[in-house]
């Protein structure tokens, strides 16, 4: 009642105003007697049709509000307004909060756009290209969105030749720019280990994921790094892999505690290998945190949570799903890929894991933790 609204009114106006028959691009353009392409050409803002014609069309467009269908749109120029975020090997499943995080930023920055998400899952290293082809060959995607970027990476080496665009998550050895986001590993690995020397430690090892990876390459050369400046010798013994999960770090703390000089300090390239370190340590009769220190590598939710809480660094995954997208939008309107090409630093979030100063190997070794910023990359 307080609206004023009927079901009479409503019928009344309805009457008053009859929905529109949508009209098709044929008969758009017969009524401007021109060609359907030259119509279609016009509104897409193609330069091959003069200024006087692209006027005419766009104006007589307005008046009549003709809106040329988007599925015959979408079918003539073979896109479908969808960005494909792929999941890759390892840990490519939908519960993990690094995917989750990246995801969130991403539907975020796409609100307001024409474009919807699907997600492709690689669950193998082996079928990951077949992911990526299948996306690409059947014009299910207009862009590519990814992450766990590789030293030598066929996936973007495809859609380099492929024009694609994309952004990823990570940097690589490609020679060719492309548009990326990336958190530098490289700090997590020498500011992981520099902090231990900072404590006392000298038997410190580190636990990574695959080499292959262009992350994990980074924080093992940032672990190595930390090593020669403070003049230790690098033991080849002390750097190990393992697969990115609990159980990948809990069986290379095995090997490493099982050593006749065991290390008294571990770095790890990622937080449930720490977890799994943490539980090794425990099941060796020894405490975290207090025997053997332990530092993370990209904040999991549950490391605050664990007793002792996991000394890591901080991983803006939310925020850099938030930035890829950007990107890919300024990608798509033509800024070029050196352009668009960051890498955040890294804070390290200090808790208990890392364990207290030992005063018997005290050092002056001294560390600046960096705080989170932006700045361009040089790769």
């Amino acid at each position: 009642m307080g609206s004023g609204l009927t079901m009479s009114s409503l019928s009344r106006a309805h009457a008053v105003s009859p929905a529109r028959k949508p009209l098709s691009l044929v008969a758009f353009a017969k009524q401007l007697g021109l060609s359907p392409s030259t119509v279609s050409k016009a509104i897409n803002g193609r330069a091959d049709v003069n200024a006087k014609t692209r006027a005419r069309v766009l104006e007589a467009a307005a008046a009549q509000q003709f809106t040329p269908d988007p599925a015959g749109r979408r079918l003539r120029r073979q896109a479908s307004d969808t960005i494909g975020f792929v999941l890759s090997a390892p840990q490519a499943h939908f519960a993990h909060p690094f995917f989750l995080d990246m995801l969130t930023g991403i539907d975020e920055a796409l609100e307001g756009t024409p474009y919807q998400t699907i997600i492709a899952s690689a669950r193998s290293p082996e079928r990951e290209m077949e992911c990526f082809v299948r996306l690409v060959e059947q014009h299910r995607v207009d862009a590519v969105l990814f992450a766990r970027t590789r030293r030598n990476d066929p996936r973007i080496a495809y859609l380099l030749t492929r024009k694609v665009p994309f952004v990823a998550f990570g940097r690589s050895e490609s020679t060719k720019a492309y548009p990326f986001v990336d958190i530098d590993h490289t700090v997590v690995g020498n500011a992981g280990c520099a902090r231990f020397i900072a404590l006392g430690h000298r038997r410190i090892a580190q636990i990574t994921g695959p080499s292959d990876l262009m992350f994990t390459h980074h924080q093992r050369m940032g672990y190595r790094q930390a090593l020669a400046q403070a003049g230790i010798a690098f033991d080849p013994a002390l750097q190990l892999e393992d697969v990115l999960t609990e159980e990948g770090g809990a069986r290379a703390a095995g090997v490493l505690l099982g050593q006749p000089n065991p290390p008294t300090a571990i770095v790890c390239g990622h937080d449930l290998m720490a977890l799994g370190v943490m539980r090794m340590i425990a099941q060796r009769g020894l405490r975290p945190g207090t025997d053997v220190g332990v530092i993370g590598g990209d904040n999991h939710p549950i490391g605050a949570l664990i007793d002792p809480p996991l000394t890591s660094f901080t991983a803006q995954t939310r925020e850099a799903g938030r930035r890829m997208v950007q990107m890919l939008m300024a990608s798509l309107a033509g800024t070029p890929a050196k352009q668009l090409q960051e890498v955040w630093v890294p804070e390290l979030i200090v808790r208990s894991s890392d364990g207290p100063r030992r005063p018997a190997l005290a050092s002056e070794y001294r560390i600046a933790t960096a705080k989170p910023k932006r700045e361009r990359s040089i790769a």
